[in-house]
């Protein structure tokens, strides 16, 4: 049972966005102190990705664990109306499925930041660095300066 009224509960969904959530500032606040550029919300890429570091040709979406059904605790399945939720939250999952494989199709890579991790900031710089670091173009040894 829910513990809000019909319109209270109505309120508070209308008041979830999609855009500058509070775990997506946060990984736009990590990634710019730690002196790396980007663009936000590319909207002629697919899935519009939340940050794209378009030299390194990586797409960064920033997902709330609820809304894209993550499986930690607060990505679990609601109690009630399990017959809306769980289609809704299924199609969640298989549209990000589906513009991560369009990306990667066309040559981006895809990291997907959950609304957990960025809880621990010192741990999300650490993955953020591994992530842009690895995505950077290799240097080409055998290149023409023989």
């Amino acid at each position: 049972m829910d513990t809000r009224s019909p319109e209270q509960r109505r309120r508070i969904m209308q008041a979830v966005g999609t855009k500058s959530t509070r775990p997506e500032i946060v990984v736009r606040r990590r990634l710019h102190a730690l002196g790396y550029r980007f663009r936000l919300h590319r909207k002629d890429l697919p899935g519009k990705p939340d940050i794209v570091l378009p030299g390194r040709r990586l797409a960064i979406f920033v997902h709330g664990c609820f809304w894209h059904w993550h499986g930690c605790p607060k990505g679990q399945l609601p109690k009630s109306r399990q017959d809306y939720w769980l289609p809704k939250l299924a199609r969640n999952r298989e549209r990000d499925r589906t513009n991560e494989e369009r990306l990667e199709s066309l040559g981006w890579r895809v990291v997907t930041i959950w609304q957990c991790e960025t809880v621990d900031t010192d741990a999300l710089d650490a993955r953020l660095r591994r992530v842009v670091d690895r995505s950077e173009k290799p240097i080409d040894i055998q290149g023409p300066l023989r």
